[in-house]
């Protein structure tokens, strides 16, 4: 629009389904563009998802409609949704259109973001790296993870996967001096607020970008808040150029909120009543979370099984793109293990002797193949006793249940629940512990001495 002169409208609103409006209009915008409109000193937008006909277009209201009716003046803003990057985005809490939500002044930028940026060139992009440690003894010897690549947190409500999220966070700040970028997809207020406090507590905040779209929020904005984040993501990789630790919390809430979105356009439901375009909208953000030469981005998807249903085509789409697998088991949790990782459902697609180095690989192995054999005989032991079993085979659950006990470990964000100080272990410490339990160097230290504990060169033997 030429400074100066009154913008024109393109269309006025004539059908409101919900989040749902159809314009008529003179000229279609292309797909995806992004109208406004004003209401009560107010602007609302609106992004294009269909062509009707030659006249009307079918439009997501990417704000709640409260306000809306039939006749409003609509216009075109001239390009997609666009958000405002700038270095001063660390430390804070935004909304899907980069607007702050922590009470602050406006980000002060003078360059916008296409949240539908195209992924990064494959001849620009880089595999994966190295492991990245995490300070959290079960993730980084069962499941780690590596530099660029993408892990996820599975498992019902309740079973830790924000917390395990926030310890994630703080790893990234203090051992790696990477910065984090948190897409909070559908949170409750209740959750977010605690979230932004237990991260400014620990002392990351200035190392965290959290972008939230929230619940009560229309599904428009739940379904473009994990784009947006990662749009910021991708700006902080190129200018800062460090690690960064992409966190979507919870990227089945992503799926759902498209569900809502293609059911009021109309479009047919698939399998389970899921949308037909769910490959592609989770595959359009997954293939966008690359390194380069830059920088990395390493995500971490926490993923909700609807029922505990390994099965659900929303979940199954999610898995074939994620490079690690953190099983979170609500048995574990009622045994008192925390982190409640089940370490034989969980699985890493890089997990080799090439990626890890032998002494890892071989150690790691031991460890599962202890803890199989546990639960292999768990049955047994509940019917008959331990008596019952031959030597060899007690002496390999005592030291399970040792090993067990051991990969539990107190929280720094738990810390102040919990009243027990965190703890980071790094991964030779984990390593040279675990060796040392399947050597039997800790087979007459007490099980008590092994739970909840860092390291175990300060246990009494």
């Amino acid at each position: 629009m030429e400074q100066g002169k009154e913008p024109t409208p393109i269309g006025v609103i004539t059908e409101i389904h919900g989040p749902v409006t159809v314009v008529a209009c003179d000229t279609l915008p292309p797909l995806h563009q992004a109208l406004c409109a004003n209401v009560a000193d107010e602007t609302y937008f609106f992004e294009v998802h269909q062509h009707l006909d030659k006249h009307h277009i079918r439009a997501i209201i990417l704000h709640k409609n409260s306000a809306l009716h039939r006749g409003i003046s609509v216009y075109d803003t001239g390009a997609s949704l666009h958000v405002p990057v700038t270095p001063d985005c660390l430390g804070r809490l935004l909304n899907a259109f980069g607007e702050p939500l922590d009470g602050g002044s406006k980000l002060k930028a003078s360059i916008f973001r296409d949240v539908h940026s195209v992924p990064v060139p494959i001849y620009e992009s880089v595999g994966v790296g190295k492991v990245l440690e995490t300070g959290i003894k079960v993730i980084d010897l069962l499941c780690p993870f590596i530099e660029g690549g993408k892990t996820g947190l599975l498992g019902g409500a309740g079973v830790g996967k924000t917390v395990l999220i926030m310890e994630f966070m703080h790893a990234m700040a203090s051992l790696h001096q990477g910065v984090s970028v948190f897409s909070g997809i559908g949170e409750r207020i209740r959750e977010g607020h605690e979230l932004w406090h237990a991260i400014r507590d620990a002392g990351v905040l200035s190392q965290t970008l959290m972008v939230f779209g929230q619940m009560d929020e229309s599904p428009g904005v739940r379904f473009r808040i994990g784009l947006s984040a990662l749009t910021y993501a991708e700006y902080l990789r190129d200018t800062l150029k460090k690690d960064v630790l992409f966190v979507m919390d919870n990227i089945f809430r992503f799926v759902q909120a498209g569900s809502e979105v293609s059911s009021l356009l109309g479009r047919m439901p698939a399998t389970v009543g899921y949308q037909p375009t769910l490959s592609t909208d989770i595959a359009e953000m997954q293939d966008r979370i690359l390194s380069t030469s830059n920088g990395t981005i390493t995500s971490v998807q926490a993923v909700y099984v609807p029922a505990d249903d390994m099965t659900d085509p929303a979940v199954s789409t999610i898995l074939s793109h994620l490079d690690s697998t953190v099983m979170l088991s609500r048995a574990q949790a009622g045994k008192g293990i925390y982190p409640a990782v089940d370490v034989l459902q969980s699985s890493n697609k890089l997990m080799d002797r090439h990626t890890l180095g032998s002494r890892h690989y071989s150690i790691a192995e031991g460890v599962r193949e202890h803890l199989a054999r546990y639960h292999e005989l768990e049955d047994i032991i509940t019917m008959l006793g331990v008596g019952e079993l031959s030597q060899a085979d007690r002496k390999i659950i005592m030291r399970a249940r040792k090993l067990q006990r051991y990969l539990t470990q107190p929280f720094w964000t738990t810390a102040a629940h919990t009243g027990i100080p965190g703890v980071s272990v790094p991964l030779e410490s984990t390593l040279k512990d675990c060796e040392h339990f399947l050597l039997g160097h800790y087979d007459d230290i007490p099980e008590k001495y092994c739970y909840m504990q860092g390291s175990m060169e300060k246990q009494p033997r």
